[in-house]
């Protein structure tokens, strides 16, 4: 009798495992804050941005938060098409 492990639902989530700081920064180094902030249009990404202040309120904020993820998922998928 074999038992094989359940499948994982989390296996094909690029999200899976990264940290929201991760993800911030991640979207800084590729668009720029001035790029983020018009992608974007959130305070903490217009006004004096920084890692920091960006976490705080991405995790007090599910909307804004979603967005950003959203936008993680976009930009892998522009990183992979440029690197076709």
């Amino acid at each position: 009798m074999s038992t094989t492990p359940p499948p994982n639902p989390q296996a094909r989530n690029p999200l899976h495992g990264l940290t929201l700081e991760t993800i911030v920064t991640q979207l800084a180094d590729f668009y720029g804050w001035d790029d983020l902030g018009q992608r974007i249009q959130i305070r903490c990404f217009t006004h004096e941005p920084s890692v920091g202040s960006s976490l705080k309120f991405l995790r007090k904020t599910p909307w804004a938060r979603e967005k950003v993820e959203s936008l993680y998922l976009f930009m892998l998928r522009e990183q992979k098409r440029q690197a076709l």
